[in-house]
């Protein structure tokens, strides 16, 4: 297996955020929005909590088909918090979309507040990601929903490459690069499982759900 290879873990250049919003993520950040959705399906006014925002697009693309969402979305990365304030003022879902550069380790924020806390793509560049989904189970409410995705690690660099050219064959060679580096800097499906299971989180449903992506979810629950 390939061991896991750290990349940093806060992007927060302008060239960053530019490259990253850049790059198409439409189809996996609105499976992933439409999963969120009908995980809090039976929640009538969820307030949301989305950890690693980045430039806020799966935020974006909830508030644009529930009237009655709040999300508060953090990040670490200022230039990534830009970005995302900028669409969305330009979406007019400004009112409804609390932006903060909060770290996803030590979170700033209440104890069981959220009906719904996620996070996709994140993961990957946390050093040490036991903390992140200790604050998951922190600031979620009981019963809320949890939807946690990102990529696994391939079993070695050369399967990795392969998905690269699969994947992101026609993007810069920036953007190919934060691939590559993200791949090998993903958890594998028993790692997550570990990791959910010494945080508390023992009831989700955890599984590969592509051929790059594992997810960690369950539904809300009315208390």
């Amino acid at each position: 297996m390939l061991p896991r290879t750290l990349e940093p873990e806060v992007m927060d250049t302008e060239e960053d955020a530019e490259e990253y919003g850049a790059m198409d993520f439409t189809e996996p950040n609105t499976r992933f929005a439409e999963a969120a959705l009908e995980l809090i399906h039976d929640v009538p006014e969820p307030i949301v909590l989305d950890i690693g925002t980045g430039t806020a697009e799966i935020p974006l693309l909830m508030l644009a088909r529930h009237p009655r969402l709040r999300i508060v979305a953090v990040d670490m990365a200022d230039s990534m918090l830009r970005y995302a304030k900028r669409i969305a003022d330009a979406h007019g879902h400004a009112g409804r979309l609390e932006l903060r550069k909060l770290d996803a380790k030590a979170l700033d924020l209440p104890d069981a507040r959220f009906d719904l806390v996620m996070s996709n793509s994140l993961v990957h560049h946390i050093p040490e990601p036991a903390a992140v989904f200790r604050e998951i189970a922190r600031v979620a409410r009981a019963g809320a929903a949890i939807l946690v995705r990102d990529l696994f690690r391939p079993e070695s660099r050369e399967i990795a490459r392969e998905m690269v050219e699969r994947v992101v064959g026609e993007a810069s060679e920036k953007q190919r690069g934060l691939f590559f580096d993200s791949l090998c800097a993903a958890l594998t499906l028993d790692e997550v499982r570990d990791l959910t299971v010494r945080a508390g989180l023992v009831d989700l449903d955890i599984a590969i759900i592509s051929d790059r992506h594992w997810t960690a979810e369950r539904r809300a629950t009315l208390g």
